[in-house]
């Protein structure tokens, strides 16, 4: 260990447990912990349940941090003008980040890299958020792969993960000039939470964003719901999901950490999942690393079609069927309970988000990029790589994309995973006294049930608004006339 100080830049990797990037720092020598706001253009805005969920995450990272004897620096503006004026200022001899993986950011890296190595400091990155790095595993030409099977079969050939580093259990703290410390604020002065009106009570009741929060989620999913995950994880009327996601997007928790303690719980006994539950779980978290894949060789996977051939498709422009969708007013009670969830909790369930999906593009023939937008302002875990790859995959335009003739039935749907309405009648609290035959399907019920259960359909509930069957027409025939335009490449 030298006695230069050094600096770790905190970006979507708060935490203090394998976080290879204050590791190095540390090693180095006394260290300053900084966070940037960043708010130059070419970074996207985070939306408001996004916000929300790192000002907790960085009110938890500061407590660390001070528990340890440091002090998380936090800071506001473009990363590009701030970070080298630190780094000159306080004779920083050595920076150290962890790696983000969409354009903007990798292009702001190499800029800084080079203009502070320029200096002679020493500027080094890691890998903190996946298991493997976008360009690591392979198709057998040698180019980037576009199916989850053979991409994930590949990437389980590379090896088991290497352990997760332990979080150190101190810090030392760099000297900070006063003229850099008047550059500082408070988690609070970054106004992320929402004032007036303050609509987070439902994300506060459900959500305890920070590492340690993450590392109880973890264990909590272990003890008691892994168990059964291969075959329930598609009920959202069931605990049968992990719930990990926003604490992975924030990095909270990373990929390492989740892949030893499923295996140690397993060779342990200490979890009630079998190796056929835990070989499921670890497959979406293989999803999650490939869809950072095509994000790394597609930089604009929430812009562009993935198949450029959806570029010619006839979407319709129905405004009122995309309020109504985002309101949570369909009138398919499992689209309408999965969207409420989303503006109560900032979270839906994996298998609800592919039924408002296919219904808001399919159904309601609605442009995928216009729900992805949604989903980046209201999800707590909206992902750059996830949420994009996901909403392309319902669409048919992505890679390794769902056929495009497969269109998800809301009514049929419902009734296969939340097979009591117990989802339903929680989210949409409306039609909780409808019997379970009827739940999914309002509409059929005979209107003494409707009048039994206190449900007036265009008034207490709405009815639908679109026709099934009228819609998964008009979606295929336009499926099909983009298939017949395309030509021989279509095939």
């Amino acid at each position: 260990m030298t006695q230069s100080p050094a600096l770790v830049w905190f970006r979507e990797d708060l935490r203090l447990s394998d976080n290879p990037a204050l590791t190095a720092a540390l090693d180095h020598g006394p260290s300053l912990c900084l966070y940037i706001f960043d708010t130059s253009p070419e970074r996207r805005a985070l939306g408001g349940a996004a916000r929300w969920w790192l000002s907790r995450s960085l009110t938890a990272l500061s407590a660390a941090i001070a528990a340890r004897g440091g002090e998380l620096l936090v800071m506001r503006g473009d990363p590009a003008e701030i970070l080298p004026r630190i780094v000159r200022e306080a004779g920083i001899e050595f920076v150290a980040w962890n790696r983000r993986y969409d354009e903007p950011a990798i292009a702001l890296d190499k800029v800084l890299k080079a203009e502070i190595a320029a200096s002679g400091v020493t500027v080094e990155s890691f890998n903190a958020a996946l298991l493997n790095e976008p360009w690591q595993v392979k198709s057998k030409a040698g180019g980037p792969m576009q199916v989850f099977t053979p991409y994930w079969r590949a990437a389980r050939e590379r090896g088991t993960p290497h352990a997760p580093l332990p979080a150190p259990e101190a810090i030392r703290q760099a000297k900070l000039p006063a003229a850099l410390r008047s550059m500082t604020l408070s988690v609070d002065e970054l106004s992320l939470e929402p004032r007036k009106p303050d609509w987070a009570g439902g994300l506060r009741a459900s959500w305890t964003p920070g590492e340690d929060g993450a590392q109880a989620r973890l264990t909590d999913f272990l003890d008691e719901g892994l168990g059964g995950y291969r075959t329930e994880r598609d009920r959202p009327d069931m605990p049968a999901t992990s719930r990990l996601s926003p604490h992975l997007r924030f990095g909270e928790i990373g990929p390492r950490q989740i892949w030893q303690a499923v295996q140690m719980a397993l060779e342990t006994g200490e979890t009630t999942g079998s190796p056929a539950d835990a070989e499921k779980f670890l497959s979406e978290i293989g999803w999650r690393e490939f869809s950072y894949h095509l994000l790394f060789h597609n930089p604009e996977l929430a812009k562009r079609n993935f198949n450029r051939r959806f570029d010619a498709f006839g979407w319709e422009q129905d405004a009122a069927g995309l309020a109504a969708w985002q309101k949570g007013l369909t009138g398919y009670p499992i689209v309408d309970a999965g969207m409420r969830e989303l503006w109560q909790t900032g979270w839906m369930h994996n298998r609800v988000r592919m039924i408002a999906a296919s219904f808001l593009i399919k159904h309601l023939l609605t442009d995928w990029r216009a729900g992805e937008a949604w989903f980046w302002d209201t999800l707590v875990d909206a992902d750059p790589a996830n949420n994009a790859a996901s909403w392309q995959w319902v669409a048919g335009s992505g890679a390794d994309a769902a056929p495009y003739f497969r269109i998800f039935n809301p009514v049929t749907q419902g009734e296969k995973f939340d097979p009591e309405g117990a989802y339903v009648r929680r989210f949409v609290p409306e039609l909780a006294k409808l019997d379970a035959k009827f739940i999914h399907r309002p509409w059929s019920a005979p209107q003494a049930a409707l009048l039994d259960a206190g449900i007036s359909l265009g008034s207490d509930y709405p009815r639908a608004i679109v026709d099934l069957d009228f819609g998964r027409r008009r979606a295929l025939s336009a499926l099909a006339q983009l298939r017949a335009g395309s030509g021989s490449e279509a095939d």
